[in-house]
């Protein structure tokens, strides 16, 4: 049951990989050289297509497509007429632009923009109108003259002011080819004339300067040909003489030379005969010599073969003394090497059971160490929280004394106030506790101010009884002091300081109150007296 269905299960999944395979690469697209690619849809952020000149690219299905531009040059004919030039000139440009899509990153995204799905004609359509502008443009900066003679200015002129406009839309300049220049006026064509018949002018002139040096140059040849003509003609006399002369020389030396060469001869045969004889003794010298030689060579040679043989002899004895001379103490350095690993084995042994108790040392007392720290921070821990206890029992206690003294103030308080029958009275009790401590506060922040005087406004209309509205007004005062002051002193059992009032006499007037007689203020103004 399970082989089967594993199996089916692996086909499709072979099928889906294949199907998912094909769709990539069907959507993988390659851009021939002649053409750019143009993927557009969800492209990079910022742009709204990716162009591509060869190469490929993967073009993701539902959010992206593709389309192709072509880079075949295109040729434009514009027949120019009647273009105005700057003398207000109508002038006849008929020529032929080869443009094309660029291949620079800014033409492609240009083109891609502007372009694409165009038709040829469309594309056409669109840099013809561009030319024709920038054309006339041109046209009307420059002088007839200056675009008929000097044409590499003129279409550099044109090739600047229409590449960019055209890179505006994608396109590159590639060509520019001005057919004929004409205008209607007829200017160009009396311009033409008119160097036409300063060329038949010139040419004539030419012909008689040519003229001219021909005949100078025959007779220049006519005097130079007799110049040189005696000229041979002298030399062909003076070589006669010469050879001649040349000839008697020659005789004489050949002469002489033949006496001389007998006479030479005869003395070199004689040097000859003397010379092989003593070429002869020379030979034989040199014979006698190589044999003293050779028999003085075979002597050095035995000398130096016994000579070699004892220096090898040597030489072997020294190499074998020397190799047993090494033997000996590389046996010795290996001794040597193998105490000195044997000791240092021990000695390594040694430490390292020196070093495992002194390990075993340090951990102990850094165990200790840790306990004894733990031990410490457990009894810093215990006193902090014993400490922390202590104060927080010593603050709810004076929290719980404070609480019970304002309670019982309040408890006073309420007492006082339901003993003086109502809060009007309690508060009058109350203020009578603080006037003293009051008044002292008042005479204190009074009592350095300095009176020169004082000075009243009254209207002088009085209040019906004769005297003014200020007599009035310190007469109820003075009335209402010695009241006050003997309230204070048999109620509440205060003195008032003496700038306040002075009670004088303990006598009952006829209402049972007591006489007192109020002290004038500093001021002058006097205070009645109150029976």
């Amino acid at each position: 049951m399970d082989s089967p269905y594993m199996i089916g299960i692996v086909v499709a999944a072979v099928f889906v990989l294949f199907g998912f395979l094909m769709l990539l690469a069907k959507r993988y697209k390659r851009c021939p050289s002649n053409r750019i690619l143009v993927v557009y849809g969800k492209v990079r952020a910022g742009e709204s297509s990716r162009c591509l000149h060869g190469g490929g690219a993967f073009v993701w299905p539902l959010i992206q497509d593709y389309d192709f531009l072509s880079l075949d040059p295109i040729q434009i004919e514009i027949p120019l007429e009647a273009a105005l030039s700057i003398e207000n000139i109508r002038v006849n440009v008929p020529s032929v632009f080869t443009v094309a899509i660029g291949t620079q990153t800014d033409a492609m995204q240009n083109a891609a923009i502007r372009l694409l799905g165009l038709t040829t004609k469309e594309v056409m359509q669109q840099a013809e109108d561009i030319i024709f502008g920038q054309l006339r443009q041109v046209i009307a900066s420059m002088l007839i003259e200056d675009i008929n003679r000097d044409r590499e200015k003129f279409l550099e002129s044109v090739q600047s002011s229409l590449e960019p406009e055209l890179e505006k839309i994608g396109l590159i300049l590639i060509n520019v080819n001005i057919k004929d220049i004409t205008d209607e006026s007829g200017y160009i064509e009396a311009i033409g004339r008119k160097a036409a018949s300063q060329a038949i002018k010139q040419a004539e002139v030419d012909v008689a300067e040519q003229v001219k040096k021909g005949a100078i140059g025959v007779a220049e040849a006519n005097k130079i040909q007799l110049v040189e003509v005696a000229n041979a003609v002298k030399f062909q006399e003076i070589g006669t003489k010469e050879a001649e002369k040349d000839q008697v020389v020659q005789v004489s030396q050949l002469e002489k030379q033949k006496t001389v060469g007998e006479k030479s001869a005869a003395f070199e045969q004689a040097a000859l005969v003397k010379e092989a004889e003593r070429q002869m003794r020379i030979e034989v010298a040199d014979a006698n010599a190589k044999a003293v030689t050779g028999e003085n060579l075979s002597k050095a040679e035995i000398a130096d073969a016994n000579a070699s043989l004892r220096v090898k002899e040597a030489e072997a004895y020294q190499l074998g003394e020397t190799r047993h001379r090494e033997a000996e103490a590389a046996v010795r350095e290996a001794q040597y090497l193998a105490e000195v690993r044997a000791a240092e084995a021990l000695a390594t042994k040694i430490e390292a059971e020196q070093r495992a108790e002194l390990e075993a040392v340090a951990k102990a007392a850094k165990a200790k160490q840790i306990v004894d720290a733990e031990a410490q921070a457990q009894q810093t821990r215990i006193e902090a929280e014993g400490q922390a206890a202590a104060n927080y029992a010593i603050l709810e206690a004076e929290a719980r004394g404070q609480y019970e003294i304002l309670a019982k103030k309040a408890e006073g308080l309420k007492k006082i106030v339901d003993g003086c029958g109502g809060s009007q009275e309690a508060f009058q009790m109350l203020m009578l506790e603080h006037l003293e401590e009051l008044s002292k506060t008042a005479a204190t922040a009074i009592s350095n101010i300095k009176f020169d005087k004082v000075v009243v406004w009254d209207s002088g209309n009085g209040n019906g009884t004769g005297t003014s509205g200020t007599a009035g007004f310190l007469q109820g005062l003075a009335k209402s002091l010695p009241p006050m002051l003997n309230i204070m002193r048999d109620v509440g059992g205060v003195q008032m300081p003496e700038f306040f009032g002075k009670i004088v006499g303990d006598a009952e007037g006829p209402d049972g109150g007591a006489k007192v007689a109020a002290k004038p203020p500093e001021s002058g103004v006097s205070r009645p007296t109150q029976e």
